[in-house]
């Protein structure tokens, strides 16, 4: 209901009010979708390189284990290479150490040297890398642990009856990564701290049995030296899962050292990036290392990246809403006022003031339009005028007519009783004369809402079918009109007044050859009409006194006809049309006759 009072107060009847108010809606709705669609991209973007951001952790997370699991294989894989090497490194798993150092004594003093010495090598790798905290060697048979911590060499027996580290050893065979087996830290007096196992087992290369493991402890926090690119733009959390599902890294520190309790649905993701519960999770599993890599990131996170630029976007989009529809109010109420000016000049001449006149001199439409007013008040004026005139001389031009047609039903009864008697007495020519007149007569005593040059053109040729039946072969005529002209509109007898001047005054009734032709032609926007005889010819002294008659009208009394038709041309149509005569003695005459193209409402284009 207030919507309703609002609109009938201030929309219904108010075109400016209505133009402001779609204005704004669309402008408002505009730069909302535009707002929309740029946060959404630009949203888009962001959230696109934080994935690209966690994509690249990730894979510097994964590169940096799986470089440490390369590394742990080399070792074995130099071993392997190095024959020597080989058979220390079975020997040393398969005898007590005691039996392995007189082995080495024995060898060195018949070997002069004896290289490949096991214990040295693995020193070596250990002092190599300072991401080992630790490197053991796991003797399947002996049941001996043999510990390398920083330059400290370590003998631990595990035996079964005394140690769950056989067990363990038995149960993880494999070659993985995974978190350091608490019996075998604890047997190993390894200090409690973030770190990651790679497990390798060693095969005597002879026999191929599995003689024990090779164990390598990293330091998890090394992790985070990795990262050094990325800390401050990685968001959530970064953690690698074992194939068990253990945390061996967890940048949150949460989940380390235990069971990550969402590893079923990890496994159940096989994209490397979806949204699942609110976050969206990133996976890169290593296949031959046996972990994998997640980037968990809440959606409020990524949401909390581009609040600024949501909020940017906001702040200019209300400004931009503000400025356009201020800016564009102003201009219509420009507008507006204008155009109530013009309303209220109209209301003058409405009310009779022919002499108002907008003053705005701008080139814009309104100054245009004003213009135009102000020109058309000029012309009305002068149409009015002119119209006035021609109304009169029409009266005057009918009012000759009906003085001439007295009583003109008494003229048709009578007209046609005449007709009758000669065809029975055998006058048909006569018959054939009446009729034409009696027809001619009612064409000019009937008012048609639209005369066209179809009718003038019929009344023209009953006239002339009346001369020929009285000439007989003395005279003929032709008339010559294009079927598309014949439905323009004309004036009433603008025509059969040149005609019967050429009857009254040109025609040779001595001559056997008077000829008569009416040419309509469409040139343009107008008819030309051209009326041809091969008369008499007016001298030269009289075509000029017809001309100037043409010419100045209210001067002259005689060619009555012709300055009618001239007059009432002009003055309804204007000064481009009219009457022209042409004429030479012995040759003939031709007048021409201009109308306007007229509509089928009787107007045409000034």
């Amino acid at each position: 209901m207030l919507i309703n009072r609002i609109y009938r107060k201030y929309l219904k009847n108010n075109l400016f009010m209505r133009m402001i108010f779609l204005f704004s809606v669309i402008t408002i709705v505009t730069i909302i979708i535009l707002a929309y669609l740029m946060f959404h991209f630009m949203s888009q973007s962001v959230v696109q390189r934080q994935l690209d951001i966690q994509k690249g952790a990730i894979q510097t997370v994964s590169n940096y284990i799986r470089d440490k699991y390369d590394s742990v294989q080399v070792m074995m894989r130099d071993v392997y290479r190095d024959g020597d090497l080989t058979s220390n490194t079975s020997y040393f798993l398969e005898h007590t150490y005691e039996e392995y150092v007189k082995y080495r004594l024995d060898r060195f003093y018949t070997e002069s040297g004896a290289p490949g010495d096991t214990v040295k090598y693995f020193r070596n790798r250990v002092e190599d890398d300072p991401n080992i905290v630790s490197l053991m060697l796991y003797s399947a048979e002996q049941q001996y642990l043999y510990a390398y911590k920083n330059r400290d060499f370590k003998i631990v027996s595990t035996n079964a009856s005394r140690s769950y580290v056989p067990d363990a050893m038995y149960l993880e065979v494999g070659s993985n990564v995974s978190v350091p087996n608490i019996w075998v830290r604890k047997a190993s007096d390894i200090a409690e701290s973030p770190m990651f196992s790679v497990r390798v087992p060693i095969n005597n290369k002879s026999s191929l049995r599995n003689i024990g493991q090779l164990l390598v402890y990293f330091d998890s926090e090394r992790i985070w030296d990795s990262l050094d690119n990325y800390k401050g733009d990685f968001k959530g959390t970064i953690l690698v899962l074992s194939s068990a599902g253990d945390v061996i890294f967890d940048s949150s520190d949460t989940y380390y050292g235990h069971k990550y309790p969402y590893i079923e649905q990890v496994n159940t993701l096989y994209d490397s990036d979806v949204v699942k519960e609110g976050m969206s999770i990133t996976k890169l599993t290593d296949t031959q290392g046996g972990f994998t890599v997640l980037s968990v990131v809440p959606k409020s996170e990524f949401a909390a990246s581009y609040r600024g630029i949501r909020n940017t976007i906001l702040t200019v989009s209300l400004i931009c809403i503000l400025f356009a529809i201020v800016v564009s109010s102003l201009f219509i109420n420009g507008f507006a006022k204008r155009t109530h000016s013009i309303i209220r000049f109209t209301r003058k001449v409405k009310n009779g003031d022919m002499t108002a006149r907008i003053k705005d001199v701008r080139d814009d439409e309104l100054g245009q339009i004003s213009k135009s007013f102000n020109d058309m008040l000029e012309e009305l004026n002068l149409y009015i005028d002119r119209v006035y005139k021609a109304e009169i001389k029409q009266k005057h031009t009918e009012l000759a007519a009906l003085e001439a047609r007295v009583n003109p039903h008494f003229l048709y009864n009578t007209l046609e009783v005449i007709r009758m008697r000669a065809i029975s007495q055998g006058a048909t020519d006569v018959g054939e004369m009446i009729y034409s007149l009696s027809v001619l007569f009612k064409s000019y005593v009937q008012q048609k809402p639209r005369y066209t040059l179809k009718d003038e053109l019929e009344a023209c040729r009953l006239y002339l079918e009346l001369f020929r039946i009285r000439y007989k072969d003395k005279f003929s005529y032709h008339i010559q009109c294009d079927k598309k002209l014949e439905d323009k509109v004309v004036l009433k007898m603008s025509l059969q007044p040149i005609i019967e001047n050429y009857i009254l005054h040109g025609m040779r009734t001595d001559k056997t050859d008077n000829q008569i032709s009416v040419t309509v032609v469409g040139e343009d926007e107008n008819l030309r009409v051209e009326v041809r005889d091969n008369g008499q010819g007016i001298y030269p002294e009289r075509l000029a006194e017809v001309k100037q008659g043409l010419l100045n009208p209210n001067e002259y009394s005689e060619s009555f006809g012709l300055r009618s038709i001239h007059e009432r041309l002009k003055l309804l149509y204007g000064s481009f049309y009219g009457v022209d005569v042409q004429s030479e003695i012995g040759k003939g005459t031709a007048v021409t006759v201009w109308f306007p193209d007229l509509r089928e409402d009787g107007t045409h284009d000034v």
